[in-house]
């Protein structure tokens, strides 16, 4: 009984900070929505945010976020949506990074956040530039799932995550040999197989709405 306490006061915490930062976002101009898990993320965006725009293509960015939510995959079930795939392995890498070139002039683009300030700004580090590029500008709709425990106090606080803990868990998971995945920490290498290359902050969505936030009530991604 005492566990199921303590998970319940949790939740109840995370949902008070998530109604903040969501307040947070939309000063900033951004959309933004709470869903209490992956699979209500998933209703939320299949329910309420496409309903509101147009689109006939779509892509996505490398997130565990999104890959739990299954929207890559619900999404052209529901609708008759152009996909570009970006990452097939049986591939040729340079057809992939045509294809991620492509998937910049789609309609709907969909990814995750590296860290997202409880004041309402994303933080991003990218290896290639693609996840970053799709956030900043081309796609006409960007939606990303955050978990909360992406949700930092501030920008120093979201650096020193993704520097020592999602780029070396990332470069771990991707089977990269760069010191971080061996120590799991930054060394801010020049290794060629370096995940930290383009780093962005997201301040505000221009134009407004462009961007929605999706914040999820569950510990989700890296």
């Amino acid at each position: 009984m005492a566990g199921n306490a303590t998970d319940t006061s949790l939740d109840e915490f995370w949902r008070i900070k998530l109604t903040e930062v969501q307040k947070s976002l939309q000063a900033r101009n951004f959309g933004a929505h709470i869903a209490e898990n992956a699979d209500q993320t998933r209703e939320l965006v299949l329910s309420e945010i496409l309903p509101s725009i147009e689109f006939t293509s779509m892509s996505w960015g490398d997130s565990m976020t999104l890959a739990a939510t299954r929207l890559i995959q619900e999404i052209p079930a529901r609708h008759d949506v152009q996909l570009i795939q970006t990452f097939e392995a049986d591939v040729p890498r340079p057809e992939i990074i045509e294809r991620r070139r492509q998937a910049l002039l789609v309609d709907l683009f969909l990814t995750g956040t590296n860290a997202l300030t409880e004041d309402g700004r994303l933080i991003n580090l990218d290896m290639v530039g693609n996840r970053v590029s799709g956030i900043t500008f081309g796609p006409r709709h960007v939606i990303i799932c955050v978990g909360r425990n992406k949700i930092v106090p501030g920008l120093h606080a979201g650096m020193a995550r993704i520097k020592h803990l999602s780029a070396p868990a990332n470069a771990l998971r991707h089977g990269f040999k760069t010191p971080c995945a061996t120590t799991g920490k930054c060394h801010e290498c020049s290794s060629p197989q370096r995940v930290c290359n383009t780093w962005t902050i997201t301040e505000c969505s221009f134009p407004a709405q462009r961007i929605q936030v999706v914040l999820i009530n569950q510990d989700l991604g890296l």
